[in-house]
C-alpha cells in the first residue's frame, strides 16, 4: 500500500517547513510527498529542495488556483490513497500515518480522524468545532463539514478531480463524491491526526464559502433538505462566537 501526500504551495516558504518535517518524521515509510508548487516568487522551492527525501517530488509551474494544483496532484499521484496536506498544516505525531495505514489495512476506501486547530505561532487554538464522527457515509456531510479535509484519506481511483466552478469549497464537493462512491469508511481514534492551520482561504472567504456550500448541498441533497440544515447550523455558529467571545 503506497499513500500519497499533496502539498500545494504558493509563496509559502516560512509555512511549509513544519509541514514537511511532520511528514519526514514518520514511522510509516510508504509514501510519496509530492509538493504542487504554483510558481512562487520566494524561497518556497529552496525550503522543498531542502526538507526533500528520496520520497518527495517538486513541481513548480503557474496555475488557476488551489483546486487546480490539487488537480495536477490527483493526476501526479501514484499511490493507493491520497490525501492533502497544505503548507501550514501538519500530521500530529510520528505515528500519524502509521495510525491511517492500520485502518487503511482494513479494506477501507476511506480513512478519517480528528483534527486539532493552530495559529500562525503554532499554539494550539483547541480542537475543530466540528468533530468526526465515528460513523460516516455520504449523508453525513448534510449536517456539515464533519471531517476536516486534511483528515480525510480516500482511495485514489474514487477520486473525482475538484470542480473548478467552486472557488471555495469544492473540497465539500469532492468529499461527498468520495464518501457516494466509497463502500467503507474506517474512523482511525479519537486523537488528533493532523494540525490544520487556521485563517486559510475558505476561513478569509467565510460568506462565498458558505453560499457555495449551500450550492453544493443543494446538488447532492434537494433544495429542501440543504435549507433546512443551514437553518440548523445558525445555533451552531452563535454558540461558536459566544465561546470565542468568553474566551
Amino acid at each position: 500500500m503506497l499513500l500519497s501526500i499533496i502539498t500545494v504551495t504558493y509563496n509559502a516558504e516560512k509555512e511549509l517547513p513544519v509541514t514537511m518535517q511532520s511528514i519526514s518524521e514518520q514511522t510509516f515509510g510508504d509514501y510519496e510527498h509530492l509538493v504542487v508548487d504554483g510558481a512562487s516568487s520566494d524561497g518556497t522551492l529552496a525550503v522543498a529542495e531542502r526538507y526533500a527525501s528520496g520520497r518527495t517530488r517538486v513541481v513548480s509551474e503557474p496555475d488557476q488556483g488551489l483546486y487546480d494544483a490539487m488537480n495536477k496532484g490527483l493526476r501526479l499521484a501514484e499511490g493507493d490513497y491520497v490525501m492533502f496536506l497544505n503548507a501550514g498544516d501538519a500530521l500530529v505525531g510520528r505515528d500519524a500515518l502509521a495510525r491511517i495505514a492500520r485502518g487503511l489495512e482494513t479494506g477501507a476506501d476511506v480513512a478519517y480522524g480528528q483534527t486539532r486547530v493552530v495559529n500562525v505561532d503554532r499554539r494550539v487554538v483547541g480542537m475543530r468545532h466540528l468533530t468526526a464522527p465515528k460513523r460516516l457515509d455520504a449523508d453525513s456531510f448534510k449536517h456539515g463539514m464533519l471531517v476536516c479535509h486534511q483528515a480525510f484519506v480516500a482511495r485514489l481511483e474514487l477520486c473525482p478531480e475538484y470542480d473548478l466552478q467552486y472557488r471555495f469549497s469544492a473540497d465539500y464537493d469532492w468529499c461527498v463524491k468520495v464518501l457516494r462512491r466509497a463502500r467503507r469508511c474506517e474512523y482511525v481514534g479519537n486523537e488528533p491526526i493532523v494540525e490544520f492551520l487556521e485563517g486559510g482561504t475558505t476561513a478569509k472567504n467565510k460568506r462565498k464559502s458558505l453560499w457555495e456550500r449551500y450550492v453544493i448541498m443543494c446538488r447532492h441533497y434537494g433544495v429542501w433538505s440543504a435549507t433546512l440544515h443551514h437553518l440548523s447550523f445558525i445555533p451552531r455558529a452563535l454558540r461558536r462566537r459566544l465561546r470565542k467571545h468568553v474566551k
